[in-house]
């Protein structure tokens, strides 16, 4: 029996989506409003995007934020990268299951267990909190993230590559950096944009691992947001939006780009083989 799209379901898509994306794209609109109410509105203005360059603090805020995002999302990938290779490709060693168990278990860990822990680990080691604790913190929960997308994308690789560049003479760190990471480049550039996305929008890990003057946006959107919301908030919110979709489109197009250069490659090199 063939499986039709039927009403129910394309109304359930829809509302769906609908309950998804309205009221981002209300914050959108709203972020255009000329009037100081968010809820009454007074005409199209970009006053308060002009007003957030006169915002010290969200603007101190967001700069910790990037920083801490783009630090974090780095290093999480080299470590979740290397963490795959190992899973997939070391066999069962030693260890193994406590290693895979100690990497995922981030994915399952409600976030408060996590922000509580890494605090009291920092407050025994007797660290000041900050902006590195924040990064390390980032860090420890991004990993696995990174980790979980790039092993999907080495269990289906093609060892046969890698062997005939080492075959041909290229050492195995010669081979990974040549053959092997071209490859997957589309998978780790995805595992960076969500480890960096998990960063940006992280609120209950860095409220437990911040200190003095290393306030990310979120915390600071969120203590505003207390007192009520205002225009600017859904102004610096709406740049986030657009940041974030900038960074899909264009992770999307490289991915595409990836597959059909090497799609090309591929039929080039049968080609001229047959």
């Amino acid at each position: 029996m063939k499986n039709r799209f039927s009403w129910f379901n394309a109304t359930s898509l829809t509302l769906g989506f609908a309950f998804l994306y309205i009221p981002i794209l209300l914050l959108v609109i709203y972020s255009f409003n000329e009037s100081k109410l968010v809820t009454v509105w007074g005409g199209w203005s970009t006053k308060w995007y002009a007003s957030l360059l006169d915002n010290t603090a969200l603007k101190e805020a967001a700069w910790v934020t990037l920083r801490v995002a783009f630090i974090s999302a780095t290093i999480a990938t080299v470590l979740g990268t290397l963490a795959a290779i190992t899973l997939v490709r070391m066999g069962r060693f030693p260890g193994r299951t406590l290693f895979s168990g100690m990497i995922f278990a981030p994915l399952v860990m409600p976030e408060v267990i996590t922000g509580l822990s890494l605090l009291l680990l920092f407050v025994a080691l007797n660290i000041d909190r900050g902006f590195w604790t924040i990064t390390l913190a980032h860090i420890t929960f991004t990993m696995c993230y990174a980790a979980v997308v790039v092993q999907a994308r080495l269990q289906d690789f093609d060892k046969s590559v890698e062997e005939a560049a080492m075959d041909l003479g290229a050492t195995p760190v010669n081979t990974f950096f040549q053959v092997t990471l071209p490859i997957i480049a589309p998978s780790v550039i995805s595992a960076w944009l969500l480890s960096f996305t998990l960063s940006l929008d992280d609120l209950v890990v860095a409220s437990f691992t911040t200190g003095p003057g290393a306030t990310t946006l979120p915390m600071k959107i969120y203590s505003q947001v207390r007192l009520g919301v205002t225009p600017e908030i859904n102004a610096i919110s709406t740049i986030l939006i657009g940041i974030v979709t900038v960074g899909v489109l264009a992770a999307a197009y490289f991915t595409k780009r990836q597959s059909e250069r090497q799609e090309r490659e591929r039929r080039i090199a049968f080609g001229a083989s047959d």
